[in-house]
């Protein structure tokens, strides 16, 4: 199934379809579903992005964060394949826990079809951006918060949205070799989304990743 979760003015048609789901959808059965927190008063969920936390409002979807941190990219009010996401997750998601096994995008339903534009939008983009600047890619994890795992060169586990995980892993060029990387994602996610928003994590996380480090 394609999402389309296209660049610019294509994302309005599919935002539209999702707002006008988001504002239909019950709220307490939603949040009763994903077992997260909702303000039956203030009309608002609490919801975790790349470990920030934000309140989003129902039914009109008006996002803010709770950090207090100036100088970080608070992704869900900034860019609207985030806000998508997250009303997916909110209107279709479960409750669910990994076991800790983490699946290649090859893994995930669907994800052999998607692979080569996922490697592209995704792979080549993490590898190119910060295969020649790991400073860069060490220090906006660190910021984030992010787990430091000892798989490739260096690598970081985060939490992408409440309970489901993604790894980034990278290993540096040469003179001889590129660099190269790769993306797990915690075996969960499946359950709640398809192979198309696992590209749109690698979008927001490695967007994220450039705005902060």
């Amino acid at each position: 199934m394609e999402l389309n979760y296209a660049k610019n003015s294509k994302e309005d048609i599919p935002f539209g379809l999702y707002m006008d789901q988001y504002r239909a959808m019950d709220p307490k059965a939603a949040a009763e579903r994903l077992d997260i927190p909702y303000d039956e008063e203030r009309q608002c969920f609490t919801v975790r992005m790349l470990q920030q936390t934000y309140e989003v409002s129902w039914p009109e979807l008006e996002i803010h964060h709770l950090g207090e941190a100036s100088d970080m990219y608070y992704a869900l009010e900034e860019e609207i394949a985030a806000k998508i996401f997250v009303m997916r997750y909110l209107t279709r998601g479960v409750l669910s826990e990994g076991t800790g096994n983490f699946l290649t995008y090859r893994e995930v339903p669907s994800g052999e079809v998607y692979f080569r534009q996922f490697s592209g939008r995704c792979l080549a983009r993490l590898a190119y951006g910060f295969g020649f600047k790991l400073n860069r890619f060490e220090a906006g994890f660190q910021k984030m918060g992010g787990k430091k795992l000892s798989f490739g060169d260096v690598s970081y586990e985060i939490e992408f949205i409440n309970r489901h995980y993604a790894r980034f892993i990278l290993w540096t060029g040469d003179d001889e070799f590129p660099p190269s990387a790769q993306m797990l994602f915690s075996d969960n996610f499946p359950l709640s989304f398809e192979a198309e928003d696992l590209a749109v994590v690698g979008d927001i996380s490695i967007n994220t990743l450039k705005k902060i480090s």
